[in-house]
């Protein structure tokens, strides 16, 4: 498919932003940039976020899954996606399925020297894994790495700049690491309970056990209804205080998570709220740490 067919074909099933369903916004640079500026996608806003503090006004940063009232999962792409696509000198895509419209995107616009790190590929991961990849602690200084040797390849001119504000990166996730290791000291092994999966590489790291019945999270991340058994299990981990913490994807609501949600709150079970996109306004870093700090004062019963 050419690109201009693709514009057409993408154009047909715009339509208008609603909560928990798909975003289909004019696609529109994300940070201030120069005359001289690259342009880059960050698929995800978190990953545009990663450019944007090596690069700065050196880039013209795209990102196309940033809209915190809209299910990632339900996005449907369009014609200003395939045009910032084409222009592109680097594009940062999750992989995993979370964001194929972005293969179809990149194909419709072949570039010889356009430079494409999929995480997926980056970190070794295998199809059918849990996406949200980003909530591993050890993947985002890999993909900033990647990211700041593809930049110094692109813009040589500027190779030092990149450099530079890499090790500025790699030392700011500092708080994030320790964070990490405290949790996992005080509170390895604590039961946990999820709505869906979207915290667990952060879970692993931290050493909690998660008691929800994959069939149940699973169901619910596909957007099908759990079985009864699952949705039985899940509510006597909340109703008998099987678990200390539940973890609920804000950004995905349907009336079977909203149910589990009222019910911790009624059983008194800290409920603490995770996002698969960064919250306006905040850096990969400050979303993550906001998550962290929820989290501890939950698992410590504050």
């Amino acid at each position: 498919m050419t690109l201009s067919a693709l514009m057409l074909a993408l154009t047909a099933c715009g339509g208008a932003t609603t909560t928990g369903g798909p975003s289909t916004q004019t696609a529109q640079p994300v940070y201030a940039f120069d005359s001289t500026a690259i342009t880059v996608t960050g698929t995800e806003n978190f990953y545009a976020d990663v450019l944007h503090q090596l690069g700065g006004s050196k880039l013209k940063i795209y990102s196309f899954l940033n809209d915190p009232t809209a299910d990632p999962h339900a996005y449907e792409s369009n014609s200003s996606n395939a045009r910032a696509v084409a222009d592109s000198r680097l594009v940062i895509e999750n992989g995993l399925g979370y964001d194929s419209f972005m293969d179809k995107l990149l194909k419709a616009s072949p570039k010889r020297d356009r430079v494409v790190i999929n995480v997926q590929q980056l970190i070794g991961a295998t199809d059918g894994d849990n996406v949200h990849v980003w909530y591993d602690p050890t993947v985002m200084p890999r993909v900033a790495r990647a990211a700041a040797d593809a930049l110094a390849q692109i813009d040589s001119a500027n190779a030092a700049r990149y450099s530079a504000n890499l090790a500025t990166f790699d030392a700011s996730l500092n708080p994030i690491r320790d964070e990490v290791a405290s949790l996992k000291q005080r509170y390895a092994g604590s039961p946990i309970a999820f709505t869906e999966p979207v915290f667990g590489y952060m879970a692993t790291a931290i050493g909690l056990t998660v008691k929800s019945p994959p069939e149940f999270t699973k169901a619910v991340e596909e957007g099908n209804d759990p079985p009864s058994q699952a949705v039985a299990a899940e509510q006597d981990l909340l109703s008998k205080h099987q678990v200390k913490v539940l973890l609920y994807n804000s950004q995905t609501v349907t009336k079977v998570t909203t149910n589990m949600k009222d019910l911790a709150m009624r059983s008194g079970v800290p409920v603490v709220g995770v996002s698969e996109t960064a919250p306006p306004g905040r850096s990969f870093q400050e979303w993550q740490t906001a998550t962290l700090m929820d989290l501890e004062k939950a698992l410590g019963g504050q």
